[in-house]
């Protein structure tokens, strides 16, 4: 997808559609809209007061310019009142307008950055939520797709590929083109490291093994301002990681604990960590889960994902920070040598867990993830998991649950995740839920049961965040979408990549 600039009337470019913003209020268009609406003789305005057109936000209309401008086709989206647009819901409506315009066989696009002033936001980050929404709406996952010839629906060569937004970039607002392109830049390398969380969550598990993940933080390493180191089995046994390991015993596949490492600041000792739950396919163990939709547990590794992503985008973006992310990555496999239910393993921290159910493999790696994290030193630690069921129950798909030992950064999180649409519900971290996770065999065990089942699980993560400032997000009811709306389409979102890259970006700007 190209994603560029250009200056003059957007009525004389010639391209395959126009896509004009429109709105409620009495101003229907920005002065771009009220070009095009000139140079047809007022029919726009003329199909706004006979209701053919009402701008509410989401609403596409498409129409045909008749020979009256080089551009025969004008599509229009609606955004609804200015008063309440926000960034988030004008990037949904770019992604929904972008696929729309793909299944009208549309290649080239012409548009606007919208410059109403009314908004509570600058062409700058108008451009940046259009780039993001554009990539993020018509994404695809084909990779594993034999003979894409059968279906033409699925030929990139067919898809919309080119978007040129047209505008003064020396107005009288002081906008200029250099912000509008670091807009482009900094929307492409969010999304694009959204992609790459998507691609993975999305392979099946015999292409994405704990190897192959590793392999591919490796080459976003390679190809950004990031160094990566991946610990072997040897490594692990040798800092006592017993809890990864122990999820790890019953699979052919090596753990690879994944370590990604930005030095933006080499004058600040402090370091942010990101620590994602890795699970490659999860059976549940020896607890076996049901075989009805067991094929989506590839995806159970959506928290390293995310991890992986939002490192990739900070290597790219480099911020003036120091971040980490480590990805603890195994499967959770039936086997003679598999962990069994009435097990206790030992954390690298030296806490021993009774092993209660096997299907509770998450918290298990991420608590040797976290212990490592505290030799390190890192604060704040964020983690991201696809943990509980029970965050789905709790929740449903609308939000990610957060909960953990510190307010002001469960505060900041939920902050930098609202400026990018990703939404994030507090959940408690009482001290009588650890009630539920006491063991008469060991120090903690690795369920507390049904009742408060995200709670406990959090609770038990909290034992090895121990003091440090940390929060936990549990993205298992919005990892993935079971239909396109929005910037989410039907299969992996890329969740939590966006919000871990934006407070990253904040923390380096304060």
């Amino acid at each position: 997808m190209n994603i560029q600039l250009d200056e003059g009337k957007l009525s004389k470019i010639k391209a395959d559609a126009i896509l004009l913003h429109v709105f409620q209020d009495e101003a229907h268009f920005d002065e771009h809209g009220i070009e095009i609406d000139k140079a047809l003789d007022g029919y726009l305005s003329e199909l706004i007061d006979d209701g053919e057109i009402t701008g509410k936000s989401g609403e596409i209309n498409l129409l045909h310019a008749m020979g009256r401008i080089p551009t025969e086709r004008i599509v229009l989206v609606g955004h609804g009142h200015t008063a309440d647009l926000t960034l988030d819901i004008f990037r949904a409506n770019c992604a929904e307008v972008a696929r729309f315009l793909r299944r009208k066989k549309v290649k080239h696009v012409t548009s606007t950055p919208y410059s109403n002033q009314d908004v509570g936001f600058s062409h700058a980050d108008a451009i940046e939520a259009i780039t993001e929404g554009t990539l993020l709406g018509l994404y695809k996952f084909l990779k594993r797709k034999g003979n894409r010839d059968n279906d033409s629906s699925e030929d990139e060569d067919d898809d919309f590929n080119t978007l040129t937004l047209v505008h003064d970039w020396t107005d009288k607002e002081g906008e200029t083109r250099i912000e509008a392109q670091k807009g482009i830049t900094k929307g492409t390398i969010i999304a694009e490291s959204t992609m790459l969380a998507r691609d993975l969550i999305n392979e099946p598990g015999n292409h994405l093994t704990p190897t192959d993940m590793a392999a591919a933080a490796q080459t976003s390493a390679d190809n950004s301002a990031l160094k990566c180191n991946v610990l072997e089995q040897p490594e692990m046994e040798s800092l006592g990681m017993g809890a990864l390991l122990g999820v790890a015993r019953g699979s052919h596949q090596p753990p690879k604990f994944i370590i990604l490492t930005y030095k933006g600041d080499p004058d600040s000792d402090q370091t942010i960590c990101f620590l994602g739950k890795g699970i490659t396919f999860d059976t549940g163990g020896i607890s076996l889960k049901p075989a009805a939709n067991m094929g989506a547990m590839k995806g159970d590794m959506g928290g390293g994902a995310a991890v992986i992503g939002a490192l990739t985008a900070i290597g790219k973006l480099e911020p003036k920070i120091n971040v980490t992310g480590i990805v603890a990555a195994t499967e959770n496999m039936p086997g003679g040598n598999a962990t069994k239910p009435g097990d206790v393993l030992t954390a690298m921290n030296g806490k021993t867990i009774e092993v209660e159910n096997t299907d509770a493999e998450g918290r298990l790696v991420l608590a040797d993830a976290l212990s490592y994290a505290q030799t390190k030193n890192y604060s704040p630690l964020i983690d991201v998991a696809t943990l509980t069921g029970a965050a789905r129950v709790a929740l449903g798909t609308v939000c990610s649950a957060i909960m953990g030992n510190d307010q002001s950064l469960i505060d900041e999180v939920i902050s930098a995740g609202d400026r990018v649409g990703e939404i994030y519900w507090q959940l408690p971290l009482f001290e009588d839920y650890k009630e539920q996770i006491k063991s008469q065999t060991a120090d903690i065990k690795n369920t507390g049961g049904a009742p408060a089942g995200a709670i406990t699980a959090g609770k038990f993560l909290e034992e090895f965040a121990e003091k440090t400032p940390w929060a936990h997000l549990d993205i298992a009811a919005t990892s993935m979408s079971s239909q396109d709306k929005g910037i989410r389409v039907k299969g992996a979102t890329g969740v939590a990549v966006r919000t871990l890259t934006n407070f990253a970006l904040n923390r380096a700007d304060n």
